[in-house]
């Protein structure tokens, strides 16, 4: 693989851990900024309503961009953003530049999506963009507990800085190996874009779309206020927040790596088995959340059976968006951060009423709802199957 390809998944690296890394930053900018800790929240959700925006908006306009350009352009948005971010004492700026990255990040990964493909041959496209999507894997693992370690010894602006400064090898990267020339048209039968946007008033691909952000929500409600259930209801010092932290980027590595091998050929049996254990695992999570021996295993379960169930249903969402060949991603981007978006807002409502563990219980509620929808209309979410399936073009 060209090494150019592999600093474009340090961008991906680098976007990854800023959208999943205040889960350990967040009472710190609250303390900081003069706000509560669900107030803090919302800047999960900013950041995903900017992805939630930007992306069909930046693939439906990039489709002819310059390749180097573009890149760099939303790669130096998203630096700057980081960069304003780390230097105020405002949190409605530091809300704004969360939006601004978010739709810097989503327009990057709708260019490099393409440009990944064209720096190999034809027979290595999905190796290519393998290694640009494991940016994002490697993220929950090393970059979000490592953000939470900088925030808790230097202060949250420490891995604010940090994001910014992994882009820049990534821009040396687009500066040398990406060419400058104009994107030609290389898939002159696809479908005008307004063929592909009337994609979404089929109902099998909105009920899709509509599981796969319920339970993202889920996740994302749980996932941003783990902090205050370490440090406050299991009595953890903050450095125990990265551990955990550590844990459910571990479990999510797992469980999208399982689905990766089961949700193409036996989505049915991911949806069977992961969604009613991933109902009984958030309220199990919250009873057993002051005991630390019961909290770190079903934290990395939960981490798990998330991603497991939300990549699948996901999966689902590109498959059923065929005929959208250029903004399948962005519906399945959309989708994820939908939940990504009103799952923390859901949870900080929670966190008012019922204190530290009220998230998650929201998410096992969120996840129940979910089970609900989607039980009776099983046969739509799932069809079965009239021959082996080939996936969608990326």
């Amino acid at each position: 693989m060209p090494l150019p390809l592999y600093l474009l998944a340090v961008a991906v690296f680098a976007m990854g851990t800023s959208e999943f890394m205040l889960a350990g930053l967040l009472p710190d900018i609250a303390s900081d900024l003069g706000v509560t800790v669900g107030t803090a929240g919302a800047l999960t959700s900013a950041y995903a309503i900017g992805m939630v925006v930007g992306a069909p908006l930046a693939a439906a306009l990039a489709r002819d961009w310059p390749r180097r350009s573009g890149l760099l352009g939303f790669l130096l948005t998203f630096m700057a953003a980081h960069v304003v971010g780390a230097g105020t004492t405002s949190f409605p700026l530091l809300f704004a530049t969360r939006v601004v990255a978010a739709v810097a990040n989503a327009g990057f990964l709708a260019v490099a999506l393409t440009a990944a493909a064209a720096l190999v041959p034809p027979g290595r496209k999905g190796r290519a963009l393998a290694v640009l999507l494991s940016g994002t894997t490697v993220a929950t693992i090393a970059g979000v507990p490592g953000g939470a370690v900088l925030g808790t010894v230097f202060g949250w602006q420490a891995a604010f800085w940090a994001v910014a400064a992994v882009c820049l090898p990534a821009a040396l990267g687009v500066l040398k190996g990406i060419p400058a020339g104009r994107v030609r048209d290389e898939a002159a039968g696809r479908p005008a874009l307004r063929a592909e946007l009337a994609q979404l008033t089929r109902p099998r691909l909105a009920l899709v779309m509509l599981l796969g952000a319920l339970v993202n929500a889920a996740t994302f409600g749980g996932f941003t206020f783990l902090a205050p259930v370490v440090t406050g209801t299991a009595g953890l010092g903050e450095l125990w927040v990265s551990a955990v932290l550590v844990l459910f980027g571990a479990g999510s590595f797992a469980g999208v790596t399982v689905a990766g091998r089961l949700s193409d050929r036996r989505p049915q049996l991911v949806i069977a088995a992961g969604g009613p254990l991933l109902l009984a695992g958030w309220p199990a999570l919250a009873v057993l959340a002051d005991a630390p021996a019961a909290l770190f295993p079903l934290v990395f379960v939960q981490g798990a059976l998330s991603f497991a169930l939300g990549s699948t249903l996901i999966t689902r969402v590109l498959y059923e968006a065929a005929g959208a060949p250029v903004l399948a991603g962005a519906y399945a981007t959309a989708a994820l951060n939908v939940g990504a978006a009103t799952g923390p807002l859901i949870a900080a409502a929670a966190l008012g009423a019922a204190g530290n563990l009220g998230p998650l219980w929201a998410s096992g509620l969120l996840v129940a709802v979910t089970l609900l929808i989607a039980y009776p209309l099983r046969r739509t979410v799932v069809p079965a199957p009239t021959g082996t399936p080939s996936p969608p073009p990326a």
